[in-house]
C-alpha cells in the first residue's frame, strides 16, 4: 500500500480520495434530483438537507485533496501527449477542483440567501454566508444550477480522456487511480 504519489502511480490515499468525492458527487446528483420532484413539503426539505451536508462534505473532501495534491508529486502524463492534450488535462482538472469548490460554496450562499439554516447532518449547523436576500438567492440558485451543467461537461471529458488513455492509448494513465491495481 502506498501512502505517498509516485511518478508512475496515485497513492492510496489519493485514489481513495477521488473515489469517495465521485460517490459523493454522484450522489448528489441524484439526491437533488429526487429532492426537485418532491412536493414542497418536510420529505423535500429533509432530502435537500441531506443534499446541503454531502455538498458540504464534498467541501471539505476537496480541501484535502488539493492539500495531498500540492504536497505530493502528480504522477506524470505520458510522454507521448500532445502538448494541447496536456493543456486539456490541465485545464479539465483545474475546472474539477474549481467546481469541487465553486458548487457547494454557492449551494452554502444559495441556502443562507433563502434564509434556511444548513448544517451537516444534524451535527452541527452552518453560519450563514450571506445575509438573506431573495435577489441573491435567485442569482445563486442560476449560478448553482449552470455549475451543475459546467461539472457535467467537465466530467465527461475527464472521464472520456481516461477511457482514451485505457482503450485506445493503451497506456496506464487511468490504471493508476484504479485500486487495487498494478503498473504492467
Amino acid at each position: 500500500m502506498t501512502f505517498r504519489n509516485t511518478p508512475a502511480r496515485w497513492a492510496h490515499v489519493a485514489q481513495f480520495l477521488h473515489w469517495l468525492i465521485v460517490v459523493l458527487v454522484i450522489t448528489q446528483v441524484i439526491l437533488a434530483n429526487i429532492a426537485e420532484d418532491l412536493p414542497l413539503g418536510m420529505k423535500k426539505l429533509a432530502m435537500f438537507a441531506r443534499h446541503k451536508s454531502v455538498g458540504i462534505t464534498i467541501l471539505g473532501l476537496a480541501v484535502i485533496r488539493l492539500l495531498w495534491r500540492w504536497a505530493n508529486p502528480t504522477p506524470a502524463l505520458p510522454s507521448t501527449l500532445k502538448p494541447y492534450e496536456r493543456v486539456l488535462a490541465g485545464v479539465t482538472h483545474f475546472g474539477l477542483y474549481l467546481l469541487l469548490f465553486a458548487m457547494p460554496l454557492t449551494g452554502w450562499m444559495m441556502t443562507s440567501a433563502r434564509g434556511f439554516p444548513a448544517s451537516w447532518f444534524g451535527f452541527f449547523q452552518l453560519p450563514d454566508f450571506v445575509p438573506k436576500n431573495d435577489t441573491l438567492y435567485k442569482a445563486m440558485k442560476q449560478t448553482h444550477d449552470t455549475l451543475a451543467l459546467a461539472l457535467y461537461a467537465i466530467v465527461f471529458l475527464h472521464v472520456a480522456g481516461a477511457l482514451k488513455h485505457h482503450f485506445m492509448l493503451k497506456d496506464d494513465v487511468l490504471r493508476r487511480m484504479l485500486p487495487f491495481t498494478k503498473k504492467p
